[in-house]
């Protein structure tokens, strides 16, 4: 006797579309494929928007076979899901000839065309570290590439929120050329975050340029602003609060030695747009900008500072002299304060004392990471007052600079301090403490 009765199916077979679409969401280009040969309901699956709305395509100067397949499919699959697309991050991994660059730049040209024709949902696009100032990078496709990509700007003006344009490297004019863009429409632009750190190529004084001003004139609802120093002045701070003071939070600033930075700006200025934007957070990031005249120029009491971090990148200078900055500059922000970096190379200046003061200071003071020359009772002292409530830190990241090859001492010592503290440490720290030899 023959059995009509249909096969029975697989659990897997009644999994409703959403949890379905869920797994698919956690498999790679190739898993995926592969899924969606199983059934028609699977491959049904695959076509869903919500799996293509975020895409990042690696550009490997010298890639392996595999990488090379990683990235064929990574821009295959854009192109085929492109009209779904909501975040797009571009990578430039390792560019080593201009024959890389030529390739790069025409792939880029063909893609952003693509999407321009047929994406409407593009909210974030990232292209981080093209370092156009470099030599592999012949005016010819330097000048394609920009054009290419300021024509992509100007079509995805409307429904951009993000750009981050990291470390690109560009010239005054051609930087200005990519940032007016997004607003040649209906001459202004209405993106809430913008990236230009490192945008600018090194040594330009920005801040004095009136190009500049116009340019980010046309900017009417900033939330985030990401860039350097040589970009401030009193005119900038002023268009800030005319035109998004009423959406501003944050500023994020990064001043570098190479960068100039010896600029005027009036606390005034400051103070009118910390007074217009009343939510607005400042986050200073100085690299080997150590000295106390230059840092005491920058970092005006007016300013709401929420974070600062100060790098010396190993370098060592007698003129770098942080007890001034510790114990006059930075308490004037004890009030707001929430996040502090010093990565120094103070093996001229011991300032456990200084530094442990600061920090029962900031009233606000979550997040202390510290790499400098300290002894290992101070961070005894520190735990002891934390464990007082003296301050309120929940993360302590400490390297402990050491002249000596050997730190089995040192490192006793912070067992010990580790045994001595370790309820407190378990129960409410995200704490990392280590020696570290500067032989």
């Amino acid at each position: 006797m023959e059995d009509d009765s249909e096969p029975e199916q697989s659990s897997w077979a009644y999994l409703p579309d959403v949890c379905l679409r869920h797994v698919f969401h956690w498999l790679d280009d190739r898993d995926r494929s592969r899924a969606a040969l199983v059934c028609k309901k699977w491959s049904c699956a695959m076509y869903s928007g919500s799996l293509w709305r975020c895409r990042t395509i690696t550009f490997y100067g010298q890639p392996s076979r595999a990488r090379t397949l990683e990235f064929q499919s990574a821009l295959w699959y854009t192109k085929k899901f492109g009209k779904y697309l909501k975040h797009l991050e571009i990578k430039l991994s390792n560019p080593y000839n201009t024959p890389f660059i030529k390739k790069f730049q025409v792939i880029m040209r063909g893609l952003l065309s693509h999407l321009g024709k047929c994406n409407s949902h593009l909210v974030s696009l990232s292209i981080k570290y093209l370092e156009l100032d470099c030599l592999i990078w012949k005016n010819v496709v330097r000048a394609q590439f920009i054009k290419n990509l300021a024509a992509f700007l100007k079509r995805m003006s409307n429904q951009l929120d993000y750009l981050n344009l990291k470390g690109a490297r560009i010239t005054l004019e051609e930087g200005c050329e990519l940032l007016n863009s997004l607003s040649s429409l209906t001459n202004r632009s209405f993106i809430s975050e913008i990236n230009i750190e490192d945008f600018f190529s090194l040594h330009l004084s920005v801040y004095s340029s009136a190009l500049f001003h116009q340019t980010m004139s046309k900017f009417h609802s900033l939330t985030i602003l990401t860039f350097n120093y040589n970009c401030i002045s009193d005119e900038l701070l002023d268009i800030l609060r005319e035109h998004s003071s009423h959406s501003l939070c944050t500023l994020n600033i990064k001043c570098h030695i190479h960068d100039p930075h010896g600029q005027v700006v009036s606390g005034m200025a400051w103070a009118n747009l910390a007074k217009r934007a009343p939510k607005l957070n400042v986050n200073f990031f100085f690299e080997r900008v150590m000295k106390h005249d230059h840092l005491a120029r920058i970092l005006l009491v007016e300013i709401p500072v929420r974070s600062i971090s100060l790098r010396s990148c190993y370098f060592s200078d007698p003129d770098w002299t942080m007890r001034p900055t510790l114990t006059n500059l930075l308490p004037a922000y004890w009030h707001g304060l929430q996040k502090l970096t010093l990565e120094l190379n103070n093996d001229h200046e011991l300032l456990d004392n200084e530094l442990l003061q600061l920090i029962l200071s900031c009233k606000r003071l979550f997040f202390l990471k510290v790499w400098a020359f300290l002894s290992a009772s101070f961070m005894e002292r520190l735990l002891q007052n934390r464990a007082e409530r003296k301050c309120v830190l929940t993360t302590i990241k400490v390297r402990i600079y050491t002249a000596q090859d050997d730190s089995t001492e040192e490192e006793q010592l912070l067992a010990d301090i580790y045994r001595k503290f370790k309820y407190l440490i378990d129960s409410e720290l995200n704490y990392f403490v280590i020696t570290y030899p500067m032989v």
